[in-house]
């Protein structure tokens, strides 16, 4: 007797090929960006082997972890007020980001020789990774979607983020960081003002990172391509943040083996507070802030899209205490769930247009 093809079946197969696709892309893309610089592939100074280093790594760590993370019921609490086709994802292992994180940080240190300026991105990578820890640890304690209080995660955020900017004002950098790089080789100043803003980036690329968390594959698909496309910014002038990017990229693709939908395991905060983390570091100490803020369109859009979802709801309550809702739910991307697109439609877009993002920083920049 034929087996019958369900539209489940036919959702796995699209998440399948968005991964496989993805995988593809990036690793052709890598290949030949450093063929087209000249750089061996042999050498440790290129995005090439730290990429597939990472992302084999990755997904060979999983597969160890995973059953792990498994057995000791860490399966992911799902808000009851979010799309009801997500409650079937409820005990979904996660805190994924316990074996991502460390893998790509560990062979960008080991590849780069624990240069300072590996070494102090990987730092805080791992203590926003840590935050991250603690929140997802909390959620599962208490079986709830409450972790650590938001005062308490944005104390930690400001702190270990205000630590990092110490020691940048202090470290004797081969360029002034305070000058930020815009399109066609010109330079913005922004002297004391810069520390305010990377200050304040470390806090919000984190957030941000971690509201795009929300759809199997969503953020570290988009994550890898951002980091991927960062190091390729980079490299003629930081080859040792070249490979940190393109570890942390290929790590994060590593886990898309077993995230991508339907995902076997979430990255949680563990993982997503790190990646925003990675990012606006590494683009701390590269004069990269503006190219940074256009990777991040993506991140900024689901974060703009809960400020405004809450300010409208505020401005607009009644006397009974009921507002209106500007979208039909927060972050953007559950709003367009909720307007009837699938899962890996949604995906599938963002990845597109984080590819169109990473393309016009190659080309401007």
């Amino acid at each position: 007797m034929d087996a019958k093809f369900s539209s489940s079946d036919g959702i796995n197969l699209t998440g399948r090929i968005l991964f496989l696709s993805l995988t593809g892309i990036l690793a052709v893309s890598a290949f030949l960006l450093d063929l087209g610089a000249g750089r061996s592939f042999l050498s440790n100074a290129n995005l090439t082997l730290p990429f597939l280093l990472s992302a084999f790594a990755t997904w060979a760590a999983g597969l160890k972890v995973i059953p792990i993370l498994r057995s000791l019921k860490a399966g992911q609490v799902i808000r009851e007020d979010g799309p009801q086709a997500h409650l079937k994802k409820a005990g979904t292992p996660t805190m994924g980001g316990i074996f991502v994180v460390p893998v790509g940080v560990a062979i960008a240190l080991l590849m780069t020789g624990f240069t300072p300026n590996v070494l102090a991105v990987s730092l805080l990578t791992l203590s926003y990774g840590f935050i991250g820890w603690l929140d997802d640890w909390q959620i599962l304690r208490r079986r709830s979607n409450k972790g650590i209080t938001p005062k308490q995660k944005l104390a930690l955020q400001v702190g270990f983020g205000g630590l990092f900017c110490l020691w940048a004002l202090f470290n004797n950098q081969s360029v002034d960081i305070t000058n930020v790089l815009l399109p066609f080789g010109l330079m913005l100043p922004l002297g004391l003002l810069f520390w305010a803003i990377a200050w304040f980036t470390l806090v919000a690329e984190s957030n941000a990172s971690n509201l795009t968390d929300g759809l199997d594959g969503l953020a570290g698909g988009t994550g890898a391509i951002a980091l991927l496309a960062l190091g390729a910014v980079l490299a003629p002038n930081h080859p040792e943040l070249m490979v940190f990017c393109a570890s942390l990229s290929g790590s994060f693709l590593g886990f898309l083996g077993h995230n991508h939908n339907p995902a076997r395991v979430f990255m949680g905060d563990t993982g997503s507070l790190a990646l925003g983390g990675a990012l606006a570091a590494t683009a701390i100490l590269t004069q990269s802030l503006f190219i940074l803020l256009i990777l991040s369109l993506i991140f900024l859009a689901e974060t703009v899209s809960v400020i405004a979802q809450v300010g409208y709801y505020k401005a607009t309550k009644d006397e009974k205490g009921i507002g209106k809702r500007l979208f039909k739910m927060a972050p953007l991307h559950h709003h367009l769930e909720l307007s009837g697109w699938t899962e890996t439609r949604v995906v599938g877009w963002f990845y597109g247009i984080a590819g169109i993002l990473a393309l016009l920083c190659l080309v401007v920049f």
